[in-house]
C-alpha cells in the first residue's frame, strides 16, 4: 500500500485501465436478480421480499421494486422463485445515478392479458 501512495505522490494520480475483455471466471461470480414480470405473483413477491437480507426488494401495490444498489447476490430469491427469477449475469452495475439502479417489475398479467399494472 505504501508503494502507491509514494508513487502517487511522485507521480501525480495512478491508475489503470479498464479491462478490454472480461475474464471467463468472471461468469461465475453472483449477480442480481432478473425477473420475469409474466410469472410474478403477489404471493410469490411477498415471499421474495421477506427473503431478501439485504431489503433489495419492496412490493408497492403491484410492482416489485428492485434496488440493485443493496442486492447482495445471496442467491435466496432465486431458491424460491421458481422460474421467476433468474441470475442477470451482469455484474458490472457502476453508475453515476443511485436511481439508475432501482427498477420497477409489474406484477403479473392483467385481466386483457397485457403485462403491466393493475
Amino acid at each position: 500500500m505504501a508503494f502507491w501512495f509514494y508513487r502517487g505522490l511522485r507521480r501525480g494520480i495512478a491508475t489503470t485501465r479498464y479491462p478490454k475483455t472480461v475474464d471467463a471466471w468472471a461468469a461465475a461470480l453472483p449477480s442480481p436478480p432478473a425477473f420475469q414480470s409474466a410469472r410474478l405473483t403477489v404471493e410469490l413477491v411477498d415471499r421474495l421480499v421477506g427473503v431478501c437480507p439485504g431489503g433489495a426488494l419492496a412490493r408497492e401495490r403491484r410492482e416489485l421494486v428492485v434496488d440493485i444498489g443493496r442486492c447482495t447476490g445471496c442467491g435466496r430469491c432465486l431458491e424460491i422463485g421458481g422460474g421467476a427469477v433468474k441470475p442477470s449475469g451482469e455484474f458490472q452495475l457502476a453508475t453515476p445515478d443511485r436511481a439508475a439502479l432501482v427498477k420497477s417489475v409489474p406484477i403479473g398479467r392483467q385481466e386483457d392479458g397485457h403485462v403491466g399494472r393493475g
